[in-house]
């Protein structure tokens, strides 16, 4: 059982899991790197880590502006393959790339995949992966091969139909937009996200993780038994900006 599936089966024994997320070379490499380490020793069960596109399509104005930052600071794919082996040698928690097909797609599609695992990462999160492209792009079969776990991304728009698709591909867990469009932080989770998770735990077998405007304590206390994991993205960030303490904004976030 690798780290991932491990933890997975741990947050199924508590009332919800927590996936937080950083941006690689935001507001530094070295910032990033102190940040991830922060989360884990904080309370984060799972730690996504960004890597950086110059068109982050379903990102919203806050990881958009961070993904500029790192861009001008000079952040590389091979920094963030670098930072990757570094933590993951550091912290228990999973560590997991969400980045853009683009990035794997220059990178080349086997040598991004099999880089990733040897540097310690636990999964793979690619929103703009369809499945249709995979007969061309063959990107689940060598997640497969080195046995890295694709997540799929699913929205209020994703077909019932879609959804028995990729319960038959998905791995480790399936990550639910709790609304569709873009990311960013919220004062009030949408009414309709209750229904939309519950017809997708109906159809997908895997633990279900939401984000997409999750941002405080309350929010994810309504989800207690609507999901397996809660995800908060822009709203670490805004404290990052804020120069704000994130690891007690991260204590503030577990649910016990």
């Amino acid at each position: 059982m690798n780290a991932l599936n491990k933890t997975l089966s741990q947050i199924k024994q508590k009332p919800i899991g927590l996936m937080t997320h950083v941006v690689i070379g935001y507001p530094s490499l070295h910032e990033t790197k102190n940040i991830v380490l922060e989360m884990a020793k904080n309370g984060a069960d799972i730690i996504e880590l960004q890597i950086l596109f110059s068109d982050p399509l379903a990102d919203g104005p806050t990881i958009m502006k961070a993904c500029e930052n790192a861009l001008e600071n000079g952040t590389t794919v091979a920094d963030a393959f670098k930072i990757m082996k570094e933590l993951s040698q550091q912290v228990s928690v999973p560590l997991l790339f969400m980045c853009y097909y683009n990035t794997v797609f220059t990178f080349g599609v086997e040598k991004f995949i099999k880089t990733a695992k040897d540097a310690g990462c636990e999964g793979l999160i690619v929103p703009d992966m369809p499945i249709e492209e995979e007969k061309y792009e063959h990107f689940y079969a060598y997640c497969k091969k080195y046995n890295l776990p694709a997540i799929f991304v699913v929205s209020p728009i994703t077909t019932n139909q879609r959804l028995d698709q990729i319960n038959k591909l998905a791995t480790g867990f399936v990550y639910a937009a709790a609304r569709q469009g873009i990311t960013g932080a919220r004062n009030e989770l949408d009414s309709s996200t209750i229904a939309f998770l519950e017809r997708v735990k109906k159809q997908i077998s895997l633990p279900v993780a939401v984000g997409f405007g999750i941002a405080n304590h309350e929010q994810i206390k309504q989800l207690e038994g609507h999901a397996n994991i809660a995800v908060v993205g822009s709203a670490v960030i805004n404290k990052i900006n804020e120069k704000k303490g994130v690891s007690d904004f991260i204590r503030s976030l577990v649910i016990k």
